[in-house]
């Protein structure tokens, strides 16, 4: 008796398997190019990269939403004169008021050492050439390190130490220079290693004047500062 050829040969759809399994192959498949893509992408970034470490390379341009100049100024601002209200009201005989002067402390260091480095290496913007190895190009060429990064970073770490015990919550105030050092580079404010060495003077600065026994700029304060404004009015 003939056999019918059709019934020992199932009809596949192209692209798939006996089992069933041709949409997750698929899947996987899309997911690796994906993948070789974002590769490519990052080993073409590294190629072009510079710098003392090598991981230099300017970000494109974008001064929109958050990342414009006047959000960046805002906090800055924001936070500066957050601190110095903060010690003035409170004095140093609290907690919260001595933690904002070992603020002050902080980003007066981090801020003086910055600007020193700045005249220092005179290092070119991404903004001025798209050159991180173009360091003592002169006066306007003021990219490492990073003072903004530094007096951010430099500001939160004292209320971090202090308060990491008992207010977990407070290590979210580590997202503040991480946000400043990415809006400066989305600007070509700075380089990569300009915001690692902003950060790192920062959080420098800051455990210096958590660990010292008083306070440096409060103890050449008149006593009314010193007790708290709150409290001598």
């Amino acid at each position: 008796m003939p056999i019918d050829a059709c019934e020992h040969r199932p009809t596949h759809l192209p692209g798939s398997t006996r089992d069933g399994r041709g949409p997750q192959l698929r899947a996987v498949k899309r997911a690796a190019a994906a993948l070789v893509s974002a590769a490519a992408s990052l080993a073409a970034s590294c190629a072009h990269a510079g710098g003392f470490l090598g991981i230099d390379h300017r970000w494109s341009y974008d001064d929109s939403g958050i990342w414009k100049r006047s959000d960046q100024l805002i906090l800055l601002d924001s936070m500066i004169g957050g601190e110095i209200l903060c010690g003035l009201w409170e004095g140093g005989e609290s907690r919260l008021g001595n933690t904002c002067w070992r603020a002050i402390d902080s980003s007066a260091i981090a801020g003086a050492s910055a600007q020193v480095l700045k005249y220092v290496f005179t290092r070119a913007r991404p903004i001025q050439g798209n050159d991180p190895n173009a360091w003592f190009q002169g006066g306007t060429h003021y990219s490492f390190p990073s003072g903004e990064v530094a007096a951010v970073s430099s500001i939160v770490t004292p209320f971090i130490l202090q308060y990491r015990g008992d207010q977990p919550a407070v290590w979210l105030l580590g997202a503040l220079p991480i946000y400043d050092g990415i809006a400066r580079m989305k600007v070509q404010a700075h380089w990569q290693t300009d915001v690692l060495a902003g950060f790192a003077m920062g959080t420098a600065a800051g455990y210096y004047a958590a660990q010292r026994a008083s306070p440096l700029v409060l103890g050449v304060m008149p006593h009314g500062i010193y007790i708290g404004l709150k409290r001598s009015l």
